[in-house]
């Protein structure tokens, strides 16, 4: 899984739902996957635990950014 403390930044414009390609730090692809929120709901999140998701939004579907069923490590 990918969890919001575990993500630098997010590009874009993206719904839940979408498939997102994940960057290692070098700016390489290293997995894609379907994400539990939308773009601008992510880049309130990331870099929180995910305990925090509910108070930083006010709601939380799930507490991962990708849950591991929905991630492909392309790598």
């Amino acid at each position: 899984s990918l969890l919001p403390v575990g993500v630098t930044r997010v590009e874009g414009d993206f719904d839940r739902g979408d498939l997102v390609v994940c960057l290692d730090p070098a700016g390489e692809e290293m997995a894609r996957g379907l994400v539990n929120y939308s773009a601008a709901d992510s880049r309130k999140i990331i870099g929180q635990p995910s305990g925090r998701i509910e108070a930083l939004l006010g709601y939380i579907d799930e507490t991962e950014l990708i849950h591991r069923d929905n991630l492909v490590l392309t790598d």
